[in-house]
Parts: C-alpha cells; sequence; structure tokens
C-alpha cells in the first residue's frame, strides 16, 4: 500500500508529543492543567436556552455558508469591532472553527505557481500548526519566520530577500500573537499590507485572541487595509468565539474578505465543507450580537493578568503578555524543564519547542516554555507560584 509522501516528515501534534513526553512518568504533586488553551471561565447562561429552542433544526441540513442571521450577526460585529462595514451576502462566511478556515483559506486562494515558481507560504515561527499542514497540502513551500524578542515576537517579513517575496502567495500573521502575547500595531500592519501590495501576496490574518487584553483593543489588519484603500481582496480575516466567548465547542469562526476571495472559499466549502447544526449556527448570532459577556471575560483575564505580573516580577526574562491567555516564558531547555516541572510538582506545561519549527540550537522555540492561564484564578496562581519555585528559585 503506497501512501503521500508530502505528510511523511510532520512532526507528531504538540499534544501527543507531550503526552509521549510526560505520561509514562508520575506527577510530583497534584495536576494543574496548564498547556492547551481550552477557555474555562462560563460562557453566557442564554446559549444553551437558544440552543433548545431551536433544537427542531437538528431534523435538517443546516445553510453550508452560516444562516442570514448568523452571516449578519457576524457582519455587524466586524463593523462594531473594526469599522469595516460588510456584506453578509458577500463578504463573510461562517466556519466550524478557524482551523478548517486557515486550512480551506490556503486551498481556495493559493495558486499552483508564483511567477513560474513554486509558491511560498509565511508562516511565523512559532506557529499555530495548521499553517504549516496547509502549506504543504497546496504544493507551496511553508516558510518558517523567527518571530523572537528582536523582532518583538512577531515575524519580520519585511527583511526578508527578494527572491522570497516574489514567491510570496500567502502570509500567515497571527495577533495577538500565540503563544506570545504579541499584538500588531497600526504600523506593522501598514508596513505588512504595503509589501502584500507590492510583491502581490494575500494576508491571512488570525486574530483569534483579539477579545482578550490588558488596556487597549488591537487594532485589525482589515481596519488598516481599509485606511490604506488596499486591494479589498488583499486581507482575510479569521476569528471565533472560541477565546472571545469561552465556546470552543460550539465551533463558530468565521472568514471574512473581498467577495472574490469569499466566492471562492464558499465554491470549496460547498464539496468539502461541514457546516455548524441549525440549533449552533442560532446560539452563535446571539453571542456574536452580544459584547456584555465579553467584557465580563476579559476582566477575568485582566485579573490573571495581574496576578502572573506580581508571581514573576522580577524573575529575569518574563515578558508580561499584552493580549491572549498564554505566559511565554524563558527557560534553558523546554523540553527537560516541562518534564521536571510535572515530576517534581504535577504541574503540566508545553515545551515551546513543540510550536515551532527548527534544528536543535536553532529553534526559536526551544528555550520556553507555554502556559496556559485559562485555570480558575486561585488554581492558576497555584501552578504559577509552584512553577516560579521549581523553575526560577
Amino acid at each position: 500500500m503506497n501512501f503521500p509522501e508530502r505528510f511523511s516528515n510532520l512532526p507528531e501534534y504538540a499534544f501527543p508529543r507531550l503526552r509521549a513526553l510526560l505520561d509514562h512518568h508520575q506527577p510530583g504533586g497534584d495536576v494543574v492543567h496548564m498547556t492547551i488553551g481550552e477557555p474555562k471561565h462560563d460562557f453566557p447562561p442564554w446559549v444553551t436556552d437558544v440552543i433548545m429552542e431551536n433544537a427542531a433544526g437538528f431534523q435538517g441540513y443546516p445553510p453550508n455558508e452560516g444562516s442570514p442571521e448568523l452571516r449578519g450577526a457576524i457582519a455587524g460585529w466586524i463593523n462594531r469591532r473594526y469599522g469595516v462595514a460588510m456584506d453578509a451576502d458577500v463578504n463573510v462566511m461562517a466556519l466550524n472553527g478557524t482551523r478548517e478556515g486557515l486550512y480551506n483559506a490556503a486551498m481556495a486562494l493559493c495558486p499552483e505557481l508564483k511567477n513560474g515558481q513554486q509558491p511560498i507560504i509565511l508562516c511565523p515561527n512559532p506557529f499555530y500548526q495548521v499553517y504549516m499542514v496547509a502549506s504543504i497540502s497546496v504544493g507551496a513551500q511553508p516558510y518558517f519566520v523567527s518571530a523572537t524578542a528582536a523582532t518583538g515576537h512577531l515575524p519580520d517579513y519585511a527583511g526578508l530577500p527578494e527572491d522570497v517575496l516574489n514567491r510570496t502567495a500567502v502570509a500567515y500573521i497571527c495577533s495577538p500573537a500565540n503563544p506570545q502575547g504579541a499584538v500588531a500595531s497600526r504600523d506593522y500592519w501598514a508596513e505588512l499590507i504595503q509589501l502584500a501590495e507590492k510583491y502581490d501576496f494575500r494576508i491571512f490574518a488570525d486574530e483569534c485572541y483579539s477579545e482578550i487584553y490588558r488596556d487597549t483593543a488591537p487594532v485589525g489588519a482589515l481596519t488598516v487595509a481599509q485606511e490604506l484603500g488596499a486591494d479589498p481582496e488583499r486581507v482575510v480575516l479569521f476569528n471565533s468565539l472560541s477565546k472571545r466567548s469561552n465556546l470552543a465547542g460550539l465551533r463558530s469562526g468565521l472568514i471574512a474578505g473581498g467577495p472574490e476571495t469569499i466566492k471562492r472559499v464558499k465554491l470549496l466549502r460547498s464539496y468539502a465543507g461541514t457546516p455548524l447544526p441549525a440549533p449552533l449556527q442560532a446560539a452563535a448570532a446571539k453571542v456574536w450580537a452580544d459584547e456584555a459577556h465579553v467584557a465580563e471575560n476579559r476582566a477575568l483575564y485582566q485579573e490573571k493578568y495581574a496576578v502572573a505580573d506580581q508571581v514573576f516580577a522580577g524573575v529575569q526574562g518574563y515578558m508580561p503578555p499584552e493580549a491572549g491567555f498564554f505566559l511565554w516564558l524563558p527557560v534553558e531547555n523546554g523540553e527537560e524543564t516541562a518534564l521536571k516541572l510535572w515530576q517534581q510538582t504535577g504541574v503540566r506545561v508545553l515545551p515551546g519547542a513543540y510550536l515551532s519549527q527548527g534544528d536543535p540550537g536553532q529553534n526559536p522555540g526551544e528555550q520556553f516554555i507555554r502556559v496556559a492561564m485559562v485555570a480558575p484564578k486561585t488554581e492558576m496562581q497555584r501552578g504559577l507560584i509552584t512553577l516560579r519555585d521549581c523553575i526560577y528559585s
């Protein structure tokens, strides 16, 4: 039996790798899970009521691109949040979570050749793993650009050689960044959009952490693109209810962009997509339209930022995240530290190298661990103090 070679060199996904590293060892204390970015705050209590009220919709096939109500709610949210008017019929589409969209957008929009050569898809490094797999799936070359302290923990795409930029078809960018919590400024977006205009590539703006921040709402790529008068097909936005509303299991995501972009993604999805069930679409429409619960959720994370800042005050290299809910903590070796923490304390974290690419000594995540601040505040505080005392004392 023959199998495709294009996926044969993929590393094991981050969490199976973590289980292989830790699970045959006993935890050294009460287990504190700080690995997966799975929100634990309460979602709005009325969500289940909306689902029950619309339960008859489970009997029928749901609208593939999202119901008119859901698309209208998404377009309304984009207008309120980013100041960009979106036509619900031609500029937005509902997704079954953003991972699906981030993958299928590459399938629908990446050309087979760029300037007569194999296309390049730019990926920040560290990165969300679907960026790499989408690139490989479309026959493009994933090109990893380190996002380190030297570059403000965002990739310096503008500093790439011209031969790379001439082959670039798509650039993935995550802001606020997972895992570092860095936020792309207005100037950063402007430089990237102008670069994309010059070299004719699309920007896939993964802004799933945009509603969790300290003080100031992160500026969005669509906002800056509109200010610059960029090609409306230039920026493709992705977001979801998973982090914003603590509804990771609802699987309500969005893609928004120019009419031709959405037309092509809709066409592909009509063949290969899996839409949200209608009752979940009804609930998602209500959630996208409500901001009160988002402000309450953000306040809880702001309390957690304060706890983390206090716990790690004086720790050399500690970077208070601007946004999101991860800590990106410097260590000598991420794998060794994760194993030590597990064996000595029961605190479970993710080695940074599992989120990035590069040979030993050249992997930008190698000397970091990612810590998710999703547990209840008291449990999270206990985990952070235990972690600090184990590895920084």
